[in-house]
Order: C-alpha cells, then sequence, then structure tokens
C-alpha cells in the first residue's frame, strides 16, 4: 500500500498534537493555548484551522474512521491488482486477508492516541458526527467480514462479524500493552498481533 511522504501540514501538525494532549490529560483537561503551544503558533491562531476544539476532536475521530475505511478499500484493489485479477476474487483469501491485518496493525500501532480518544471521548462528539463515525466503522467491520467468510466460508456471518470485532479489540490494545520501552521493538510487536490475529480468525473458522 503507498505511504504518504510529503511533509505533514500546519493543519495536520494541530490535529496531531490535539490527539496526543486529549489522549494524555482528557479533553477537558488541554486548552486551546497548549495546542498552539505544542505546534508553535498562538492559542487564537489555531482559530484560523478550527473553530475549536470540538470540531479538532470530530475531525480526529471522524477522519480516522474514514481513513480506515479508505485505506482497507485500497488495499484490496492493491492486492487484488498485483494478483492479476480484480478485488477479492483475484488473489487467494489468505493474501488478503494478511493485508488488512497489516494496515490495521499499523494504525494500532502509529495511532495509539486515536484509540484512546475514540474510547474516552466518542460520546462528546455531535450527534451527527457520532453517526457518521459508526456507519464508517459498520462498512468498515462489514469489508472484513466479506473476506473472512471467503476465507472460511462454513463460518456464518454473526461469527464472523463477531471474530471480526474480537480481532479489532485485540489489536486496538496496544495503548493498553506497556510504558514506553517496556515491549518489544515495532516489528517484533507487529509480527506477534499479525501471528494472534490470524490465529484468532482460525479458531473461529475451525469447525
Amino acid at each position: 500500500m503507498a505511504t504518504r511522504t510529503d511533509a505533514p501540514t500546519r493543519r495536520e501538525q494541530i490535529l496531531k498534537e490535539a490527539a496526543r494532549l486529549f489522549a494524555e490529560r482528557g479533553f477537558h483537561g488541554v486548552g486551546v493555548d497548549e495546542i498552539g503551544a505544542a505546534v508553535g503558533i498562538s492559542g487564537p491562531g489555531l482559530y484560523r484551522h478550527f473553530p475549536g476544539k470540538d470540531a479538532m476532536l470530530a475531525e480526529l475521530l471522524v477522519g480516522i474512521s474514514g481513513q480506515l475505511l479508505t485505506g482497507a478499500k485500497q488495499r484490496l484493489r492493491e492486492v487484488g491488482e498485483a494478483g492479476g485479477g480484480s478485488g477479492v476474487g483475484g488473489v487467494a483469501p489468505e493474501a488478503v486477508l494478511d493485508s488488512l491485518i497489516e494496515g490495521h496493525i499499523d494504525f494500532a500501532l502509529d495511532d495509539r492516541p486515536l484509540i484512546t480518544l475514540h474510547d474516552r471521548e466518542l460520546d462528546r462528539l455531535r450527534d451527527a458526527d457520532r453517526k457518521l463515525v459508526r456507519q464508517l466503522q459498520r462498512q468498515y467491520v462489514e469489508l472484513w467480514v466479506g473476506v473472512v467468510r471467503e476465507l472460511y466460508p462454513d463460518l456464518a456471518e454473526p461469527a464472523a462479524r463477531s471474530a471480526v470485532h474480537s480481532v479489532f479489540g485485540l489489536l486496538n490494545s496496544t495503548p493498553h500493552l506497556g510504558r514506553p520501552g517496556a515491549l518489544p521493538g515495532r516489528a517484533t510487536t507487529a509480527v506477534l498481533l499479525h501471528r494472534m490475529a490470524r490465529g484468532a480468525f482460525a479458531a473461529a473458522g475451525t469447525p
């Protein structure tokens, strides 16, 4: 999957620092001035980019849900094209599932503050934004369910959906795995998480 190498924009820098601070101290524990100081601009200067903290939180949570779905669809296309076919049907379903797992592991290891934010602050969003997050998440889950059932055709749809949610719970536990430096390196952790995720799906799909 292609990765972005461009330098982050000021707006992206603001969101990254806002996510970190919100995750560390809670949404109400962080002021606009502190977010501005983290990116080297005045607090009032932030209002050229966002109308307030609520808008930052909404863009963070809606944004990551959309990015996960878009990234998953892109992975399906790329794996399908690499296999000479189109979509899931063009290649072995194992390769498709592996690619989806790799993408979610990248998120789980590189965007831990967003996982914490989702767990703690989702209810602070406006109803419309919260519903959009849920809608995007449902689409993301159903994409995985389709891939899992292609690999394990005897697995009923409700069971496949439960397995997908369980694997997400496993992968999204990364913010709680321990303090920095207490875990193996990123590559080792990624391999371990991948092995555990595939094992979970295999267990669910075995009669």
